[in-house]
């Protein structure tokens, strides 16, 4: 990729110079004698770096500076003046001039520079392109659903990235995305040029955690042979995804409070309090308010936590997402995998739809990565589709259900099986029917011979 300098001087000879030693070195140069010119080039080319005198015939370089600031944040511009002084180094600084140089200057001193500040803008541009790809990776529309429990998640979501909600609460079981969730809220937001920082509470001992989060000084135990920043300081004006929060130490939880609090902490062994602008969005699965009535979470924490709660609902309270979502991640890992797969067949469908899914979309994901590894058709067909526990017997049908050694007592089963219906549907007879593959009157005289209609 040929490397495009401006450069804005009014005196010939210096632009001469300067274009001997850039063209030497392959680059590609462009001369502007004053600051319209320069403007008007700048308005239909893209430079990697510019050099840019301070007085110039019609305005001052700090003028084009200002000019420039205003389409391109990322090319690196390096001031040369006669008229050096420390305001107007202080001034092009202010104003994002990576560097400054006085006349009459040594030329390998100014090719120093401009190497450096090329790098700067090598890596700025690597920067770009990675949040570009991450913001598109973690979209609106990464998160798939149709149901009227997602659509009003949706909106829930754009207004928490959009707002200066500090503190965020992510609940639901195991495998709703909430990790998702957290990073698409992140890079919707004022905050995607920052970090995003995710660690999973129950994944460390306490003392670990606690210098993973908060860093630790030299010396602080055996092994701290160095000062470490924790997250909270690597991650200051971005975000801080806790994991599984509802399963952090107490001493921790302490801790957390406090700096959810103040805004402010201390590394671990150090007594100076640094404070960090970082919004920090919790996730647990675990039935948090029985934790705190059981203890084991302080419920000051809780209530502080739970300043914008948002609930993701399983995917068994979906119900066509699943459809939605099934189709998604089989046109994924055909490409993935590099398989002629074209859809998914109705059996396959129904099989899908009838299952309770207890590992919610994660476990619907793992089910279509396995079905198109092992699928030797071009449509995904019901015995493709495993369900269940991967290690128990599988019937001959697929459907994952087996017969144990001992037998099992069929009106029990029966029972057992209408009452989790009509649980999962709120008691809705026409949809518990659907989940059983039974007509609403097949269910109606089912639940009569089993006593469970009320009087």
């Amino acid at each position: 990729m040929t490397i495009r300098v401006l450069i804005i001087e009014d005196e010939k000879l210096i632009r001469w110079s300067l274009r001997q030693k850039f063209e030497a070195r392959g680059y590609e140069v462009t001369e502007s004698e004053n600051g319209r010119i320069a403007l008007e080039a700048l308005e239909n080319d893209s430079f990697d770096l510019i050099m840019l005198d301070y007085k110039l015939p019609d305005m001052t370089g700090l003028d084009v500076l200002r000019k420039l600031r205003e389409t391109d944040a990322d090319v690196v511009v390096i001031m040369m003046t006669a008229y050096s002084s420390i305001q107007s180094a202080v001034d092009a600084i202010k104003l994002g001039a990576y560097d400054y140089i006085a006349k009459p200057f040594d030329m390998d001193e100014l090719l120093r520079k401009a190497d450096k500040a090329l790098e700067t803008t090598k890596l700025r541009r690597e920067v770009r392109e990675l949040r570009k790809h991450l913001q598109h990776e973690y979209g609106m529309e990464r998160i798939i659903g149709q149901h009227p429990c997602m659509l009003q998640l949706f909106d829930i979501i754009r207004r928490v990235a959009a707002s200066g909600a500090s503190t965020v609460f992510l609940r639901g079981d195991s495998g709703t995305g909430k990790d998702l969730v957290a990073r698409v809220i992140h890079y919707n937001s004022d905050r995607a040029p920052w970090p995003f920082m995710n660690i999973t509470c129950t994944a460390l001992s306490e003392t670990l955690l606690e210098s993973e989060l908060f860093g630790h000084e030299k010396g602080a135990y055996t092994d701290a042979k160095a000062s470490k920043k924790g997250l909270f300081e690597l991650a200051d004006g971005g975000t801080i995804f806790l994991d599984e929060v509802g399963d952090m130490p107490a001493g921790l939880q302490a801790k957390l409070l406090r700096f959810l609090e103040e805004r402010t902490f201390r590394r671990v062994g150090g007594t100076t309090e640094i404070s960090v602008d970082v919004r920090i969005i919790a996730a647990t699965n675990r039935d948090i308010d029985k934790a705190v009535l059981d203890g084991v979470f302080r419920s000051d924490l809780m209530f502080r936590l739970n300043v914008i709660p948002i609930y993701l609902p399983p995917l068994r309270e979906r119900g066509d997402d699943v459809k939605l979502l099934a189709q998604h991640f089989v046109a994924h890992f055909a490409k993935e995998f590099r398989k002629p797969i074209n859809g998914i067949d109705e059996k396959a469908y129904a099989k899908l739809v009838g299952y309770a899914w207890p590992g919610s979309v994660r476990e619907l994901r793992n089910v279509a990565e396995r079905a198109v590894l092992l699928s030797n058709a071009d449509t995904i067909g019901s015995d493709d589709i495993v369900l269940g526990r991967m290690d128990q017997p599988q019937s001959p049908s697929g459907d994952g259900l087996f017969l144990p050694p001992n037998g099992v007592n069929l009106h029990e089963l029966e029972s057992s099986l209408v009452l989790q219906a009509l649980k999962r549907t709120n008691n809705n007879q026409t949809h518990a029917a659907k989940l059983l593959g039974l007509s609403r009157d097949a269910l109606h005289y089912r639940m009569d011979k089993l006593g469970l209609l009320k009087n």
